[in-house]
């Protein structure tokens, strides 16, 4: 669907403030919505990926690689037109990757809290669907990085809340995370902060509905929402209700980064991680972010279980 001015311009705004990349031709910005997805990158087997495969190594299904995606919002990963087809930058990974290894892609829309159990379980192959690495997670799980995680904090356009820069910013106001995130996790630590220096506590606030949570914002019954900077951003752009108040790293203080999750000593990891390797080197990673405007998380290369934000 072609983009309005009005919308280019709230869009264009966003991301600036984000540091995200726009495409140079702003009146040629386009979403693709559809199902198809015909301007999704395709990719070429990658030998070297798939002679890294364990032989022993389990797929869900024969020829297939089946991967679990939380379907929430676009760019990230979303819901085509026809409300079924989870579409976006995690789907086009997911692509690449399937391809690499020379198999079909299947994509399962999943609930988030769900994947974990799905997962061990060998109800599907992998996990696309931006997973921070941690280190409690790395006990169960494997990983291949793909992208640097970015968090980001909105408030209503017209909000008197101006700029969130550090935690003592957000004492005293009601602020909507999504349950068992990063991102909850780094609230709370900087609500304890604040409590423990004199300030005013923040009213935590869950919504499991995007329509309830954005309502929720719109009207002040929350002031603030604390997410993943792609989507909100998105969002923003879109019906220009919200702006952009700060952007924190997903592991504050630490760095943090995305990865593709598979079951741990599944045999699958080092592959993935090669085969993300290879579409870095060939290009079509680049593609992808460039196709969503997420070329700030870009990352140089792909990494089998590095360091993951530590427990505590």
């Amino acid at each position: 669907m072609a983009i309005s001015q009005k919308w280019l311009a709230a869009f264009a705004t966003g991301f600036a403030l984000a540091a995200f990349a726009l495409p140079s031709q702003a009146a040629d910005f386009k979403v693709d919505s559809s199902p198809e997805q015909a301007g999704r990158p395709r990719a070429a087997k990658v030998d070297a990926a798939i002679k890294l495969l364990a032989k022993d190594v389990r797929f869900a299904k024969d020829g297939v690689l089946t991967v679990a995606t939380a379907a929430y919002s676009l760019p990230i990963i979303g819901l085509a037109d026809d409300g079924q087809t989870p579409i976006g930058a995690e789907a086009d990974i997911a692509q690449l990757v399937a391809d690499s290894l020379g198999r079909k892609l299947e994509l399962v829309n999943v609930a988030w809290p769900d994947w974990p159990l799905g997962l061990q379980s060998g109800k599907f192959d992998a996990v696309i669907s931006n997973v921070t690495v941690t280190e409690a997670r790395k006990e169960k799980f494997d990983f291949s990085t793909y992208r640097k995680d970015q968090l980001g904090i909105y408030v209503r356009s017209n909000s008197p809340v101006k700029q969130i820069r550090d935690p003592k910013d957000v004492a005293g106001l009601k602020v909507i995370v999504g349950a068992s995130t990063n991102q909850e996790q780094i609230l709370l630590r900087w609500n304890q902060q604040n409590i423990a220096a004199g300030l005013k506590p923040v009213e935590i606030q869950y919504y499991d509905d995007d329509v309830v949570q954005r309502t929720a914002l719109a009207s002040g019954r929350a002031d603030a929402y604390f997410g993943p900077n792609a989507s909100a951003a998105f969002q923003a752009a879109k019906d220009g209700k919200t702006r952009l108040a700060g952007t924190f790293s997903g592991g504050w203080p630490l760095n943090a980064e995305i990865a593709v999750a598979t079951r741990k000593g599944a045999g699958l990891a080092q592959a993935v991680t090669t085969a993300l390797n290879a579409q870095i080197a060939n290009g079509n990673y680049n593609k992808v972010l460039q196709r969503w405007h997420l070329t700030s998380e870009a990352v140089s290369s792909a990494q089998t279980n590095p360091p993951g934000l530590p427990k505590n």
